[in-house]
């Protein structure tokens, strides 16, 4: 299992679109995906999960990838999570 602490940089936070891109970026790999903060822990591949989670700008997440092509899944969950484009 590969972990990582990154701080959201989407303008909005994870709101629908960078949900779903996260979501669907997600689900191409075979890897358990898992996004943590202080009080919530959601499955990365779900985009209604990711939304309710209500993570904001500014909130540090752990992701957590597990599987065989986790170190993509990480590198992937990184790129979008710290993009500026939300």
């Amino acid at each position: 299992m590969l972990s990582e602490i990154i701080e959201v940089k989407c303008a909005q936070g994870l709101h629908m679109r960078p949900a779903a891109q996260l979501a669907g970026e997600m689900m191409k790999f075979s890897s358990r995906v898992t996004l943590r903060t202080d009080n919530k822990s959601v499955d990365a591949k779900s985009i209604l999960s990711i939304m309710a989670a209500g993570i904001k700008r500014g909130c540090i997440v752990t992701v957590e990838c597990s599987g065989s092509d986790e170190q993509q899944a990480l590198d992937s969950a990184r790129a979008i999570i710290t993009s500026e484009d939300g």
